[in-house]
């Protein structure tokens, strides 16, 4: 379960390189846990931190609060490589509740809009303009299925119709069943055999 998202305002922080991988969003020498607290002091561990665990000051992650900076303006074939449940934790973790990109690899949008953050592909065009304005907040209208930012016109996105649905309530594939629960039960009793 995460918390319900609806609509974010939020200032981006920028990651423009192409091709990062889930090994670059969270090393493989943390996939050893199975819990997901925790994690977003592995996102991007090895841009982060010197091999003696100490900030690299130069690292952007290092210099913004995560609490302003929710969205992650990346570069193109966001989350290549191999699946992983654990990138979309980490970045969830640190803070991050959604990601936009020209491109991001499918393994990961399944994994993330599983866990409560939310994948959007743009077009070049509204990448660069959200790219050159960093300090002006966008806004992510899941309900109305938008991106807005300063007067520019609202950006259409698409996300899959249950995927959207447990982001909006905030809970994942179980907590949905959960839910709704009384009427499988009424199902299951309508087709048993007398």
């Amino acid at each position: 379960m995460s918390e319900p998202f609806q609509v974010l305002t939020s200032r981006t922080v920028t990651l423009s390189q192409a091709n990062i991988d889930t090994d670059q969003i969270i090393p493989a020498r943390f996939l050893t846990t199975t819990s997901r607290e925790g994690l977003g002091k592995a996102a991007f561990y090895d841009w982060r931190y010197e091999t003696d665990g100490s900030e690299k000051p130069e690292a952007i992650l290092n210099r913004i609060d995560p609490a302003e900076h929710r969205i992650l303006l990346a570069g193109k074939n966001f989350a290549c490589g191999s699946s992983r449940e654990h990138a979309p934790w980490a970045l969830y973790d640190y803070g991050f509740r959604a990601v936009i990109s020209t491109e991001i690899a499918d393994i990961f949008t399944s994994n993330a809009l599983k866990n409560g953050l939310l994948p959007i592909v743009v077009s070049q065009d509204v990448w660069d303009d959200l790219a050159s304005q960093p300090d002006q907040p966008v806004t992510i209208d899941l309900q109305a299925n938008q991106i807005r930012r300063g007067n520019a016109q609202p950006v259409p996105f698409e996300v899959e119709s249950f995927a959207r649905e447990c982001l909006l309530n905030g809970v994942d594939t179980l907590g949905w069943l959960q839910s709704n629960l009384p009427e499988i039960e009424a199902f299951e009793r309508s087709r048993e055999i007398v």
